[in-house]
């Protein structure tokens, strides 16, 4: 599986999740994204299958150390881009759609540029 914007988002909402809750289910993250059942279940298994999240008997779901990584950098760019765009006069609302956007596509140079920069 190619890691696409899409993925990276689930598993980062995974990490979010379970950061407010003992454990994770799909339907907690049908509920964060908004999305239906089914298509949360259908990249549930491309994400076990490619071995970035693990699914217990209970259907709780954990992310694999792979996935992990890829959680928090996501997380990381997520949370710092958007103090970065609000610090700059974004609204608070703009800012935190657009660090969405730019945490995949900027080179992990240009990234730790910018965090050196504006720390």
């Amino acid at each position: 599986m190619k890691m696409r914007e899409s993925a990276q988002d689930y598993l980062e909402s995974i990490l979010i999740i379970s950061q407010q809750k003992d454990y994770v289910r799909a339907t907690d993250i049908c509920n964060y994204f908004g999305y239906a059942r089914a298509t949360v279940s259908v990249f549930m298994k491309q994400l076990k299958e490619n071995g970035y999240v693990d699914i217990d008997e209970h259907n709780h779901i954990t992310l694999t150390d792979s996935g992990m990584k890829i959680a928090q950098q996501m997380y990381e760019r997520h949370q710092f881009l958007s103090k970065l765009f609000i610090k700059i006069g974004v609204p608070e609302d703009i800012a935190v759609r657009d660090a969405c956007r730019v945490e995949h596509y900027v080179s992990t140079e240009t990234f730790e540029a910018m965090k050196k920069a504006f720390s």
